[in-house]
């Protein structure tokens, strides 16, 4: 192995072998506790420290890193005091996520480090975001992520390379090239012949580097971050090195072929740097032995601190206010000026002015720039607010998304739009796996709205016509808005940008521009999680949302004789049962009416929680009136049946006569 040390001073020379050395010295005692049953997992990096060591010793101490599993180096150079990380792997308080993820699932804002999930995937995307953020604040920051392998064969990697080569973003692409996915081998991943040619098709800078040289890595990397800082632009590195252990511990390498294990046994990082250092008169043999003996005297102190600890405990009620990051809703009340709009110009006229006063708000989606999205929302917004805020993407749900992410991470709110709520399916891991689960597991808030043109009645068919809530209530740490009416929409909408927390924003196509309303002009707000009452009466509790107000409203109508409780949700996550409760206790009788198909969906929740809670103010069995079980057809006929507007007038006549 060739070492280069010409550009790097000495002390940075034996700092960058304590750095490597320190993370090697942790892992051999992690595998030693996994043997005695003190830790339940170990993802093993030995062999590929030179690459975390090189790229976190090559940032800023203010910029964000996205780390692996494998990636320890990259805690111990951004000097985690161990004793929290160690905490963190035995599930105690101390740790960065109170015992609800493990091992290196997590992040710190304090050390600038996002934690993977599982999935892989979405981090590229929130590195995308957060480099996005440094470059609208004007910062001249990179933002480094990491990748193994075989992430790149997933559909997120690349979504997250073309945006960041469109965008000219500072991101840092590393691809830690070990030659296995698990057990599968690089030759079963890709066919290309190096993965470093994948950055040619997104127009990126590439550069291939020796993953098990520690100089090489720094001096590289150092340029390439002085450099992009100056001039930001995305670049992707494959970085060559080899897994000397496991995928973790319990699959073992016995898939690995003994000649490949010894080649790469004699690349070791550390063993020739350490070689190298010696020849240069930089370390000697006592020298490194006194490293060790202070690393090793670090890591026991440090572990005892974290086996002393206590076991974590915590109780339903703190577990349940951990989903989401604290809101306290202000109220801004409506001017005394009204204009009679519809439903599209009050989402529009929200989002206007939410931006007027949120600078740090930017939209994102398809077509929304200068053609203004594909229902003219966001038309004139890019005149008014520039292109840097108003932001067109490529067709690419998932990294947007993650993106979004990013953003928030990085101080700033994000509203996406989906062109149709039914294509927020190729963005739907980061919706549930990542927005909605971040602030429980290590208390960072995703401060996102995704605006969801959806529903039937339209003739659109079955790729366009969905109303998938039922997607997302089921999610803990979403919270998901379904106005009926302009008014609503446009002063809930205000409220899910202000709320810090992932907000899905439905929006009804076929009341676009039905439905109109007397607005207030200027910024107003409403709380989220309170429904509406808009009809009164003693015979019926008609509880419905979106699309299904209009058609209870419509029946009741032309039925003056029915005197029901009509109540308009309004906002899904979180649900105002006690207005449900109190309606129900008055009348005895209920209707849950929904545009979605009726299996699985919010209905049955609502009626289960009902019989649960008010089961002896019951007079009758409750009714459900929902969609038939198929995809929504487009023929206007098929649609009409699919719909279950006029079975919900056969249920309602049914319940009533009970």
């Amino acid at each position: 192995m060739e070492f280069n040390a010409t550009t790097i001073s000495s002390h940075q020379q034996v700092l960058l072998y304590k750095r490597m050395l320190k993370p090697r010295l942790i892992e051999e005692k992690m595998l030693i506790l996994l043997r005695q049953g003190k830790i339940s997992k170990w993802f093993s990096g030995i062999g590929q420290e030179a690459i975390a060591v090189g790229v976190t010793s090559a940032l800023l101490k203010d910029e964000y890193i996205l780390p692996m599993h494998r990636n320890l180096g990259v805690f111990t150079t951004k000097d985690i005091p161990l004793h929290r990380l160690f905490s963190q792997w035995q599930g105690k308080a101390n740790g960065f996520t109170n015992g609800r993820d493990r091992s290196f699932h997590f992040g710190t804002q304090a050390y600038k480090i996002v934690g993977m999930i599982s999935h892989l995937g979405p981090q590229l995307g929130i590195a995308d975001g957060i480099a996005l953020a440094s470059v609208l604040k004007k910062e001249a920051r990179v933002t480094a992520v990491f990748t193994g392998e075989g992430g790149t064969s997933e559909g997120d990697f690349h979504e997250a390379l073309n945006i960041a080569a469109v965008w000219e973003l500072p991101v840092l692409f590393c691809i830690e090239n070990n030659g296995y996915g698990l057990s599968t081998p690089t030759k079963e991943q890709y066919n290309c012949a190096h993965l470093v040619d994948k950055g040619i098709g997104y127009g990126m800078e590439a550069h291939q580097i020796d993953g098990n040289n520690i100089l090489e890595v720094y001096d590289k990397v150092t340029k390439l971050c002085e450099s992009m800082r100056t001039n930001p632009r995305p670049v992707l590195l494959e970085f060559l090195t080899f897994r000397m252990r496991g995928h973790e511990e319990a699959s073992g390498t016995a898939y690995v072929p003994n000649e490949l294990m010894e080649v790469w046994a004699t690349k070791d990082p550390i063993a020739n740097y350490e070689v190298f250092l010696k020849e240069e008169g930089l370390l000697t043999d006592d020298k490194i032995a006194e490293i060790t003996k202070d690393i090793k005297k670090e890591i026991n102190e440090n572990l005892q601190l974290s086996f002393d600890e206590p076991a974590i405990a915590s109780t339903k009620e703190q577990e349940l206010a951990a989903v989401y990051k604290d809101f306290d809703y202000v109220e801004v009340k409506p001017q005394a000026s009204v204009k009679n709009i519809r439903l599209i110009d009050a989402i529009s006229e929200g989002l206007q002015q939410a931006m007027r006063k949120f600078e740090n708000l930017i939209i994102m989606g398809q077509d929304i720039a200068d053609y203004g999205g594909a229902f003219k929302i966001t038309a004139g917004f890019v005149d008014e607010f520039g292109a840097s805020r108003v932001r067109n993407t490529p067709i690419c749900e998932s990294a947007i998304v993650s993106a979004a992410m990013g953003l928030a991470i990085n101080g700033m709110k994000a509203v996406v739009e989906m062109q149709f709520a039914d294509f927020v399916s190729s963005g739907f891991n980061p919706v549930v796996n990542l927005l909605a689960k971040s602030h429980y597991r290590w208390g960072q808030h995703a401060d996102v709205v995704i605006r969801m043109p959806c529903g039937g009645s339209v003739g659109a068919g079955p790729f366009h016509s969905q109303t998938n809530e039922a997607w997302f209530t089921k999610t803990p740490g979403l919270k998901v808005v379904y106005p009926a009416f302009p008014y609503d929409a446009k002063g809930l909408l205000a409220t899910a940008i202000e709320d810090p927390n992932p907000v899905l924003f439905f929006e009804h196509k076929a009341l676009y521009r039905s439905s109109y309303q007397d607005v207030p002009e200027g910024y107003y707000n409403l709380p989220l999680g309170k429904a509406s009452l808009l009809k009164e009466g003693t015979a019926v509790s008609i509880v419905t949302y979106g699309l299904g107000v209009h058609w209870a409203l419509e029946v009741l109508e032309n039925h003056p004789e029915i005197a029901a409780d009509v109540i308009d949700l309004r906002c899904l996550a979180p649900l105002d049962t006690a207005t449900i409760y109190a309606s129900v206790q008055k009348t005895g009788k209920l209707l849950v009416l929904q545009e979605d198909s009726l299996f699985g969906g919010l209905a049955s929740d609502i009626a289960a929680m009902v019989v649960e809670h008010c089961f002896e103010y019951l007079d009758a069995p409750i009714k459900r009136v929902g969609s038939l079980e198929t995809p929504i057809p487009f023929a206007k006929a098929l649609e009409t049946e699919y719909l279950g507007k006029e079975r919900f007038v056969q249920a309602l006549q049914e319940l009533l006569a009970y």
